[in-house]
C-alpha cells in the first residue's frame, strides 16, 4: 500500500513538474487554452454551408442579464426552472429547443446552455438576446464569407455579482469547409491565433470590454464545399480504383489461364 501510494505521489510530482515547464514555454494562457477556456458568456455557432445553424448560449445567468437584459434569477439557491429560461428567450423572438435541465455551478455563480437551430444565421439577429449582432453570409470571390459584427450590450447593473474582472466572453464557430481566412487574434498580444482542430475559429473579449460595448467584429472565408463532400468524393474515388483494379486483375488472370489452356 506504501510503495503503491509512494508511486502516486511520485507521478503528482513529475506531472506538476512537466505543467510548470509547459506553462514556463508557452505561457499561461497557452496552457488555458490547450486545457480549455472557460467562458463567462459563450456564443458557440456550429455553420452549415448552406447556412443553416445551431447555436448554443453558454452562458451564466448573471451575464444573461447583465449583457442580455433578461429577467432572470441570479441567485444559485433557489429553485432553477428552466421553463423560466426558456420563456425568456421566447419572449425576446427565440426559437429555443433546449434548454439544460441541470445547470453548473461556477465561482458561486450558475451557468445554463440554450440551444437554438436556424433556417438561416442570418435569421440570428431575429432573436432579442443575439440581436447585438449583425450577421452576414454568402458567397464572396468563390468563398463562403462570413461576418458578425457585435454591438453593445443591455447594459444593467452588476449588483452583487462577484465578478473579478479577468472573466471573458467567447464567440466560437465551427465550420464545416476548410477556412481560407480569419481575423482571429490572441486576446493579450493581438497575434493571429490558428483554427483549433483544423476548422474551429473562437473570437475572445474581456467581459468588462464586452459590458462596455467595446467592439468586436468576426470575419472568416472558406470553401464552398464541405469536408464531408470532399471526403465522400475521396472515398468514391477509391472504391473505383480499387473495383477498377480488381477488375483488371480478373481480366488479366482470365487472359493469362486461356493462353495457358
Amino acid at each position: 500500500m506504501r510503495c503503491f501510494e509512494s508511486r502516486r505521489a511520485r507521478r503528482a510530482v513529475v506531472i506538476t513538474f512537466l505543467v510548470c515547464l509547459v506553462a514556463s514555454t508557452w505561457g499561461c494562457r497557452k496552457v488555458s487554452r490547450l486545457l480549455g477556456r472557460e467562458y463567462e458568456y459563450e456564443e458557440d455557432i456550429t455553420l452549415a454551408v448552406d447556412g443553416s445553424a445551431t447555436i448554443n448560449v453558454n452562458a451564466s445567468l448573471a451575464s444573461l442579464v447583465v449583457l442580455r437584459g433578461l429577467p432572470l434569477e441570479m441567485n444559485p439557491r433557489t429553485k432553477f426552472e428552466p421553463d423560466k429560461v426558456r420563456a425568456a428567450f421566447e419572449a425576446a423572438g427565440c426559437t429555443v429547443t433546449r434548454v439544460s435541465s441541470t445547470p453548473w455551478i461556477r465561482e458561486g455563480r450558475r451557468f445554463v446552455q440554450i440551444r437554438m437551430d436556424l433556417a438561416n444565421i442570418t435569421d440570428a439577429a431575429k432573436c432579442g438576446v443575439l440581436a447585438w449582432s449583425t450577421y452576414s453570409f454568402g458567397e464572396q470571390d468563390g468563398r463562403l464569407a462570413y461576418r458578425q459584427a457585435v454591438g453593445m450590450p443591455a447594459g444593467l447593473e452588476a449588483k452583487g455579482i462577484n465578478w473579478k474582472g479577468t472573466e471573458l466572453v467567447g464567440f466560437k464557430l465551427h465550420l464545416p469547409s476548410k477556412i481560407q481566412s480569419h481575423n482571429v487574434r490572441d486576446i493579450d498580444t493581438h497575434d493571429v491565433v490558428p483554427p483549433e482542430r483544423g476548422n474551429i475559429l473562437t473570437w475572445e473579449q474581456w467581459l468588462k470590454d464586452r459590458r462596455i460595448g467595446t467592439p468586436l467584429v468576426m470575419e472568416m472565408t472558406m470553401e464552398r464545399n464541405s469536408i464531408l463532400y470532399r471526403t465522400m468524393w475521396l472515398f468514391a474515388g477509391a472504391m473505383f480504383a480499387a473495383v477498377a483494379v480488381m477488375g483488371g486483375l480478373v481480366v488479366w488472370t482470365m487472359r493469362r489461364g486461356r493462353r495457358t489452356a
